[in-house]
């Protein structure tokens, strides 16, 4: 088993076997490309990872909740300010929710500026009777079902570091920027939302927000003498699939020698690239940034554990969150043996809950799906199992937007199979819409609450500093 002191580089992970990967055909030209990115300036910092961590470890002890969200993937045609600001819009909202009717410090990590690749059931489609390479995302082909678009593009990945480039300029705006202000909590609601019964439980959350600043104003706390009511700390995560690219962001860190992947704060490794000797464990266990595991019905307890001593040699809380995506059906069966392996080897990990991935289906209009029931559904099954074992809850990890989507069934507007045609625009995975997104994060307060009851807590100096951020 490898351990921290076997030799890594970034680029060991070349020498071993890798799933998921596209198949270039111009080799020489993607080797121009990664060898550019190689020289460009990184996305994001080796201190703020840090401090991503150090906020994860915080989770892991149960004293916060990790609220981690966006789209299913980047696209390159859907790239535009608006888009961005209504995302964020509707993730404030989320964290307001959770903070404030939860009791709980949350730590807000969106899947965004990075999440461009998409691992695939299989490498071949067949469209109006031509077979074509699928879809892998922008960052490697085109969506529009083309033999020439369907070629993988090593072009592509400048495109892709270039949008999250400008994408992560303007997430620091709004978030240091002063649109964060908890005075301005009334006005992130967006239009639409204002038709549905979500808008009208939010609406009357932020007035008792509302109110509780004017008595801290009141006090002389305000956000001139206080940073932490005008601005937010936001990190950026994403799957960890497209690893030439991960590779030629990845740089030492000056202040501490180590390794830092930096296209994102947070990388995860998903269900179909988990294997403990292949290209992206390997890739994951040299660099310092926080990761996820995403674990699925497969994954044994025996296995997660060898995972864990691979990726978090050091037993370091933050390091490492869990992502359970089970499907409604199956995590009370998977679920409690992996929580009570890892708490019987005495490991420190955040456990995360996404309950969108197993809970695909396709409705009968020929549309993929995920029923917001099953979506509900499998989050309180995984509270309950948490509860149930004495352990920590300690996020949720969605695919969701700020946009009034059609793509996932049910929810407070009861949308149905007939209504997805209506605006079905994911070029992957169904997201979440602003109004279903914002009342989940209702039920998961009110989740939190029945875990604070049977879990009571004190608040120290260092919880305080955190819930204020």
């Amino acid at each position: 088993m490898k351990t921290a002191a076997s030799t890594w580089t970034p680029e060991s992970w070349r020498s071993m076997p890798a799933q998921q990967m596209p198949a270039y055909e111009d080799m020489k030209r993607l080797a121009e490309v990664e060898a550019q990115l190689a020289g460009y300036p990184p996305l994001v910092f080796a201190g703020e990872a840090r401090k991503l961590k150090r906020k994860l470890a915080r989770v892991a002890e149960g004293k916060g909740f990790l609220l981690q969200g966006g789209d299913c993937a980047e696209s390159f045609a859907e790239h535009s300010a608006d888009n961005i600001r209504d995302f964020f819009r509707v993730f404030l909202q989320m964290a307001v929710v959770l903070t404030f009717a939860g009791s709980q410090p949350v730590v807000k990590v969106g899947r965004i500026a990075g999440q461009f690749a998409k691992p695939r059931s299989a490498p071949f489609e067949t469209v109006n009777g031509e077979e074509l390479p699928i879809y892998r995302g922008d960052i490697v082909n085109d969506a529009a079902p083309s033999l020439a678009g369907r070629k993988p593009d090593p072009e592509r990945q400048i495109m892709a570091y270039r949008q999250s480039a400008a994408t992560l300029n303007l997430l620091r705006a709004f978030a240091q920027g002063g649109y964060a202000n908890l005075e301005h909590v009334h006005k992130w609601t967006l239009g639409f939302l204002k038709d549905s019964p979500a808008w009208s439980r939010y609406h009357a959350l932020a007035d008792r927000i509302t109110e509780a600043m004017g008595f801290m104003r009141a006090c002389g706390i305000n956000p001139d003498t206080a940073p932490q009511l005008r601005s937010t700390d936001f990190f950026t995560s994403h799957e960890a699939l497209l690893l030439g690219y991960e590779q030629a962001l990845t740089r030492v860190d000056s202040t501490s020698g180590d390794w830092y992947a930096t296209s994102g704060h947070m990388l995860w490794i998903g269900d179909r690239t988990r294997q403990p000797d292949h290209a992206h464990v390997e890739f994951l266990r040299g660099v310092k940034n926080p990761i996820g595991v995403k674990c699925g019905p497969t994954l044994k307890p025996e296995e997660l554990i060898r995972l864990i001593d691979i990726l978090n040699p050091e037993n370091e809380p933050g390091r490492l969150t869990l992502i359970s995506r089970f499907g409604a059906d199956k995590i009370e069966k998977h679920l409690p043996e992996l929580v009570r392996a890892v708490t019987r080897e005495g490991r420190h990990v955040v456990w995360c809950c996404d309950p969108m991935h197993g809970n695909t289906i396709k409705a009968a209009s020929g549309y993929k799906t995920r029923p917001f029931d099953a979506i509900l559904s499998e989050v309180r099954r995984f509270m309950g199992v948490h509860q149930a074992e004495g352990t920590h809850a300690g996020g949720i990890h969605v695919e969701m937007t700020g946009k009034d989507v059609t793509e996932c069934t049910g929810g407070v507007r009861a949308l149905s199979d007939v209504d997805l045609n209506d605006r079905y625009h994911t070029f992957c995975d169904p997201r979440l819409n602003a109004a279903q997104a914002l009342e989940l994060a209702f039920l998961v307060a009110e989740e939190l609450k029945k875990e604070q009851a049977l879990r009571p807590r004190v608040a120290d100096d260092d919880e305080a500093a955190e819930a204020a951020e």
